[in-house]
């Protein structure tokens, strides 16, 4: 199971998410993530980094790290532009992109809104995200963050890794007997046993969110 971490990108600058990237591959983890927010969920006062420029400049400044934001969602920029951002940040990180996808939810409706991107229907956003994963998938990893049943089915449909945020084993248990299944969030105290776990249930990988414990990584890491 690869192991990575979401960066702070919820900051006026990149420095801190710069600092997090470089002790996670000096920590021997695989990969980094970034939300894909106008602003922390809830929080519209604070500032939030666009995932690609970071992710991008961090391509070059560690080499051994997979990329990706957590996730991209389709509403934001039209599909042929999303297209192009992970096209530009493979041709930059060759074979280290994985296009974590998602349509959005109820939860993100108030960015778009905010910045009158409108907000279309389940199922048109669907029709924009079946696009960009038939662009994406013949050259690079693709997850689809789980939603509703039609949106797990498309992703099964379409062969792609089903990204589960900060559910329990037993439901991710229950999602990877359909097919491939990452998971990302926050972890609980015993960081180890819940590795564990998600290794048990076929996790391909786990992604860390704050508050981070790289430390922790690092040393199941070395025990695995």
């Amino acid at each position: 199971m690869k192991l990575g971490v979401l960066l702070p990108t919820f900051r006026d600058n990149p420095d801190d998410a710069f600092a997090v990237a470089h002790e996670a591959e000096q920590a021997g983890l695989d990969g980094v993530f970034a939300f894909d927010h106008l602003w922390p969920m809830g929080s519209p006062e604070r500032p939030a980094l666009a995932p690609f420029p970071i992710l991008a400049a961090i391509s070059s400044r560690c080499p051994s790290l997979y990329l990706g934001p957590l996730v991209a969602r389709v509403g934001l920029v039209g599909t042929e532009k999303l297209v192009e951002q992970f096209e530009t940040l493979l041709a930059l990180a060759p074979g280290r992109v994985i296009a974590a996808l998602g349509t959005g939810d109820k939860l993100s409706e108030a960015e778009q809104l905010a910045y009158d991107l409108g907000y279309p229907s389940a199922s048109v956003r669907r029709e924009f995200l079946r696009d960009a994963i038939v662009a994406l998938s013949p050259t690079m990893e693709v997850w689809c963050g789980a939603g509703s049943k039609e949106t797990d089915q498309l992703a099964r449909d379409l062969g792609v890794v089903i990204n589960l945020w900060g559910k329990e084993t037993s439901v991710v248990r229950d999602v990877a007997r359909s097919g491939t299944v990452s998971w990302a969030g926050p972890f609980n105290e015993n960081t180890a046993q819940t590795l564990d776990e998600l290794e048990e249930v076929g996790v391909t990988w786990a992604v860390a969110s704050a508050p981070l414990r790289i430390d922790q990584l690092e040393e199941w890491r070395r025990a695995h």
